[in-house]
């Protein structure tokens, strides 16, 4: 059988993890289109080569990406694919692990590994194609990494192993990334960063994630700004000022808080009481009136006793958050908390999540029925079955709230529309256009 060249083949590349790894995959894809080589992302069983690009955050994630791996060595051996590359954290952290326990992956690659992943398709990385990016959302809002990297010393958390020291890029980059994508029809930008509140100190000398929102509110065709991952421990004020003043910031602050019991967040490395967890929140939610705030909780740390996760309930109960997730403790080697023991039973853990979902659950419902009767704009993303599906300035992709719009009704995927709210589940809006 006659072997096709590097330029006739087909990529596949297969994202696992978060919006950050979904941006390094559409960088992947970015280079590879621009030297004449078939990519897609996902959806088809139809390559030559597979691109694994995996997370090693937690040990679920861990899982899905060794599982996904061993399925592309299957196929391989089956003679459904030529290639198997791996790269992403998992990859970073573990590679010389995975080396020896699957050989017969074709290459590994970290995270920073671009340029000597783009060799084995014999071709350089291109710098010219920076801000050029691919993309594998709709067309109409995308990600936008504004840098790479933690500086952070959480007790917990190992992406520092993978991603290296906090690294910003400059305003004028991301500026010109947000024009070329603006010029390309996207209308929301959701920054994402390991850490949003550190930009700029390595670059800048102090805190400048609110010049860098000033700069791309003036980007022409943008109408949503939406801010992810901000750190709460020495929050930058100022962020506020710009995100009351400036419309296309929307009124949606994501900020993961962990916990809520001190002597749990003094193990985790916080750097932040619950006091002051507290005066933080309502000097966000009085200098914004009517923010949207999301947070995640991590249950089950080393040491966490029933009395501290009581405390967090109440917390979660007072605070009644807009948007919550919450994640079971995972034991990762090489971070601090490995020396403390592993105590929680893993059943405990999921008895928590669940417990603290449930709480949450009721919360949102109650804060959705308060919405029926509102007005609210609304950016269409999709067509599915009977409704359109759309979200508010209070809701980003994948993760929050949808609003459900009757398929009849006429509006256009990418439009923004405003409708009346007229029904509400826990975790859905419905609403019909205002003529």
């Amino acid at each position: 059988m006659r072997t096709k060249g590097i330029h006739e083949q087909k990529v596949k590349v297969i994202t696992l993890g978060c919006s950050k790894n979904l941006v390094d995959s559409e960088n992947i894809m970015t280079q590879l289109q621009a030297n004449e080589i078939e990519a897609v992302h996902e959806g088809t069983d139809d390559c030559d080569v597979a691109i694994i690009n995996t997370c090693g955050f937690i040990d679920l994630a861990k899982e899905e990406s060794v599982n996904t791996i061993l399925d592309y060595v299957d196929r391989k051996q089956k003679g459904q694919v030529e290639k198997v590359y791996v790269t992403g954290c998992l990859s970073q952290r573990y590679k010389e692990d995975l080396k020896r326990e699957i050989p017969d992956v074709d290459a590994w690659f970290g995270t920073m590994e671009l340029p000597a992943l783009l060799q084995k398709f014999e071709t350089d990385y291109r710098h010219d194609l920076i801000g050029d990016r691919f993309l594998t959302t709709v067309d109409h809002y995308a990600y936008l990494k504004i840098s790479e990297g933690c500086n952070r010393t959480c007790a917990f958390c190992a992406i520092p192993l993978m991603r290296g020291k906090h690294v910003s890029q400059p305003i004028e980059r991301l500026v010109d990334q947000a024009r070329h994508f603006a010029r390309r029809g996207v209308r929301e930008l959701v920054l994402i960063a390991q850490e949003l509140t550190y930009y700029g100190l390595d670059i800048y000398k102090k805190r400048a994630l609110p010049e860098l929102l000033t700069a791309l509110s003036e980007v022409e065709g943008i109408d949503w700004i939406r801010l992810h991952y901000a750190y709460p421990t020495k929050f930058p004020l100022e962020i506020l000022d710009v995100m009351r003043e400036q419309p296309k910031v929307c009124n949606y602050l994501d900020i993961p808080l962990q916990h809520a019991a001190n002597a749990v967040l003094k193990r985790m490395r916080r750097q932040i009481t619950r006091e002051e967890t507290e005066a933080l929140l309502q000097t966000i939610r009085s200098a914004v009136p009517g923010i949207a705030v999301r947070t995640t909780m991590l249950v089950g740390f080393p040491g966490e006793t029933e009395s501290d996760f009581e405390e967090l309930v109440d917390f979660v109960k007072e605070q009644e958050f807009d948007r919550l997730g919450v994640f079971a403790y995972s034991h990762e080697e090489d971070t601090a908390a490995h020396d403390f023991e592993d105590d929680v039973p893993e059943e405990v853990k999921t008895d928590r999540v669940n417990r603290l979902m449930e709480i949450q659950r009721n919360i949102s419902l109650k804060k959705n029925h308060q919405r029926i009767g509102a007005r609210m704009r609304v950016l269409v993303d999709r067509k599915e079955g009977e409704y359109f599906y759309g979200r508010s300035e209070f809701d980003s992709p994948e993760v929050d709230n949808e609003i459900l719009i009757p398929a009849e009704s006429f509006v256009r995927i990418g439009d923004f529309v405003d409708v009346k709210i007229y029904d509400a589940l826990e975790y859905d809006l419905f609403g019909k256009p205002i003529s």
